[in-house]
């Protein structure tokens, strides 16, 4: 069983700044995200995409405002449950809930924050028969621990900035890459796709299109594709194939917890604190709906710190919380760091 204050629900940009929010309040957070590593859309859509409209940042990158977060929160020690989806609630008698994912973790905390973004991310799968016999055992749709390819032969197909980046990083790790992608043209950075083509032509990528995986074979493991070019079948033998085609957002699980449900979106109460209609679950950002609500990464940071003040109401009873500016009262991490601002010397002429 996982103990914390706070039980954050996604691990986008408002639930990784909700680490940081709670953590002034002395409060500990861990994050559940179904997702193989921190950061959201952010991190697996569009991680080299410029975003114009975060405070302080005329332009960043989605993958550079991942790390910013999560180097901002790191100083109040979160936990993580990574690629496991947040399944069942169950609210116990004094309160408190208990939350339980698709693999069987259990987390224990007074107050539960759904951050999912648009929901719980789901692969885009190719469209094959028998998929599902294959699944972990050769076909994968997120890559986890790159290392499980080492002096593998892997395919990767897709045209993305999914499928360029993992196709670079694994071109040193893979005994043989082959990706392969439907059209000639990649809608991916222009740096990676000029970084796959070095990698083509130096022998380290084998780049195949415009052409589709039609067929998997193999004795209950992945063995070989077939894979169609330009009209022609070719039998292709490999160790793992990974279709990065994009993901699905979906409410999920959630949408059978009780919660009032509006357009695929969770009604909160944004006069007061994005509480749901369940006292002690909150809903922030793109996830939460209410009038006038803006799908926007900033607008979920302003719902995050206010949701942050009635957890700490709800945690701690009758105690009153005295805001203080970060300037003035510093920054006291759970690991024993110390922020503050340099104090002011007092001389005599």
């Amino acid at each position: 069983m996982i103990k914390t204050d706070i039980l954050i629900i996604g691990a986008g940009p408002t639930g990784l700044f909700t680490v940081f929010e709670a953590g002034l309040l002395k409060l500990k957070c861990h994050l559940i995200d179904a997702l193989p590593q921190p950061g959201g859309q952010c991190s697996e859509i569009y991680p080299k995409k410029p975003i114009y409209d975060i405070p302080g940042f005329p332009e960043i990158l989605a993958g550079d405002l991942t790390k910013n977060l999560l180097e901002q929160g790191r100083q109040f020690e979160p936990g993580f449950t990574l690629g496991e989806r947040a399944e069942t609630i169950e609210k116990l008698e004094d309160g408190t809930f208990i939350v339980t994912t698709n693999k069987g973790t259990k987390h224990h905390a007074p107050v539960v924050a759904i951050a999912g973004g648009l929901g719980s991310f789901e692969p885009r799968k190719p469209a094959m028969d028998n998929l599902e016999v294959y699944e972990d055992n050769g076909l994968e749709y997120f890559i986890k621990d790159p290392e499980m390819y080492r002096n593998k032969r892997v395919v990767i197909s897709g045209g993305g900035d999914s499928a360029l980046d993992w196709s670079i990083f694994l071109s040193d790790v893979a005994s043989e890459v082959t990706l392969i992608h439907r059209r000639n043209e990649f809608r991916g950075a222009l740096d990676s796709v000029e970084k796959v083509s070095e990698l083509k032509d130096a022998g380290k990528i084998n780049l195949i299109t415009p052409a589709e995986v039609t067929a998997l074979h193999g004795d209950g493991k992945i063995e070989a594709l077939t894979v169609n070019v330009d009209g022609k079948d070719i039998r292709l033998e490999t160790d793992h194939f990974i279709p990065l085609f994009g993901l699905s957002p979906k409410l999920g699980p959630i949408a059978d917890w009780g919660l009032e449900i509006e357009k695929n979106a969770i009604k909160v109460d944004n006069s007061l604190n994005y509480q749901t209609n369940i006292p002690g679950i909150f809903a922030i950002g793109d996830v939460n709906t209410y009038p006038e609500k803006l799908k926007l990464i900033l607008c979920g940071f302003h719902e995050a710190t206010l949701m942050c003040q009635a957890a700490y109401r709800i945690i701690n009873p009758g105690k009153r919380y005295v805001l203080k500016y970060t300037t003035v009262s510093g920054i006291d991490g759970f690991d024993g760091s110390r922020k503050e601002a340099p104090k002011a010397v007092v001389q005599s002429i």
